[in-house]
């Protein structure tokens, strides 16, 4: 690989299942440790007497420690690498899922959210990156999504977990830690497959041509065009996951509002059969489908059908009062969520801005997205008991609309570009390197 024109090509080779998969299996962990924890503390209420207060800061503190994980890691994925930041981000994943699963009071498993949700929030911000940076163009969106995609196995497999512990009658004081510890094992075998691979091709190259031609990326973000980019990516993500989140972590209590006597195990399990039945599919034909439609396409779709879907559930009165059209409708919209932007918005930061900020743009999108991840999971529970379920839908909706209006405004459409016309690497290194600083 000699030049940025030419290191597209160079992506045709490689073993990219192991890529998806070195990638994906954090993502995977990352859904299963953020999501488990609204089971969990469904456990924790009536065993440690947690007030309304700490329940909501349970479920939400992770998602506002994972906005300073993503600006961090990402920030140093640009500076030493993303390898290395990978590796250290699995190691701190495994230790806090460890230290959870063995707290004894709530301090101690709050402390531990916290170092759980920055090791995510650095995993958001290099897991997209080594997937974009190993893909060539004509693959590029179905890599990214694939590794994205091993969220949804990491979704039903936690409602699935804690269901099984419930059945077999393991006691609650015990399946909590179970379901919290259990976390460390893929962690541990995502460090090591990170630890075994090689440092980007794309990141190696910047490197060398930075000891050639030093230059100045923080000035990178200054231009207008990835300004506007930026608004655009962090926007999303952050309307995206105002629901996503909202409802992720809370579908236990969204289940439960629907039908207020039914017990536990009921409601776990129609929480990991939405997942399973909707959800999943939704990550992979978005994976399928990608490159084909393109983000935007897929992003603004997306949009527009939650808003539908939540705006339905918002202004209809029969739907909440019948079990079975909510959860069509509700399963519809996670359906959406997952082939729209939930997908699209991992997807584009890793895209649309040069290799010397990609993974700082990546990180700033992914804080942007899980700052709304934790309003939405830390004052969902709060709506919900002040305005019910048709006024939380209702806010769902506007969210949407606005996520898809905020698309089309300002977001480009990279299907079938190499990653460094997509990111603009090769206008900014094709002019002289004393004009480089200058552009950058």
């Amino acid at each position: 690989m000699s030049s940025w024109s030419s290191v597209d090509d160079s992506m045709r080779q490689g073993r990219h299942a192991r890529m998806i998969l070195t990638a994906g299996l954090g993502f995977f962990t990352d859904a299963y440790d953020l999501f488990i924890i609204g089971t969990v503390t469904a456990l924790l209420t009536p065993l440690w007497s947690l007030t309304t207060v700490q329940l909501m800061w349970l479920n939400s503190m992770s998602l506002l420690a994972a906005v300073v994980g993503s600006l961090t890691f990402g920030r140093l994925a640009d500076r030493i690498g993303r390898r290395k930041m990978a590796i250290v981000e699995s190691v701190v994943l495994m230790a806090a899922a460890l230290g959870s699963a063995l707290a004894p009071n709530f301090t101690i498993l709050l402390a531990m959210r916290v170092v759980m949700g920055i090791a995510v929030g650095g995993d958001y911000s290099t897991s997209s990156i080594i997937a974009s940076e190993f893909s060539h163009r004509e693959r590029r969106g179905r890599m990214i999504a694939s590794v994205f995609a091993m969220q949804g196995l990491g979704l039903v497999l936690g409602p699935l977990y804690a269901t099984v512990l419930l059945v077999t009658g393991v006691p609650h004081d015990l399946a909590w830690r179970l379901m919290l510890g259990f976390g460390m094992l893929p962690a541990l075998v995502v460090g090591y497959l990170r630890y075994t691979m090689p440092e980007t091709p794309r990141f190696e190259l910047r490197r060398q041509e930075a000891l050639r031609s030093p230059a100045a990326p923080s000035r990178v973000l200054g231009q207008r065009q990835y300004v506007l980019r930026l608004v655009g990516t962090a926007g999303a993500w952050f309307l995206l996951d105002v629901a996503f989140y909202g409802n992720g972590v809370s579908s236990s209590l969204i289940l439960k509002a629907l039908r207020p006597g039914a017990p536990l195990l009921e409601t776990v399990a129609t929480a990991g059969a939405v997942f399973l039945v909707a959800a999943l599919p939704g990550y992979f034909v978005a994976a399928a489908k990608i490159d084909h439609l393109g983000r935007r396409y897929i992003q603004v779709l997306g949009f527009l059908v939650m808003a539908a879907a939540y705006g339905s559930i918002a202004l209809v009165p029969s739907i909440p009062k019948t079990p079975i059209l909510f959860l069509v409708v509700y399963g519809v919209s996670y359906f959406f969520i997952e082939f729209g932007p939930n997908t699209t918005t991992f997807v584009y930061p890793a895209e649309i801005f040069p290799v010397d900020v990609r993974a700082t743009a990546n990180g700033i999108s992914a804080a942007a997205g899980k700052t709304g991840a934790f309003l939405g999971a830390f004052l969902f529970p709060l709506i919900l008991v002040q305005l019910h379920l048709s006024g939380l839908m209702g806010i769902l909706a506007v969210a949407a609309v606005l996520g898809a209006l905020l698309t089309m405004l300002v977001l480009p459409e990279p299907k079938g570009q190499s990653l460094e016309e997509s990111g603009g690497d090769l206008a900014l290194r094709s002019r002289p390197a004393h004009l480089q600083d200058q552009a950058l």
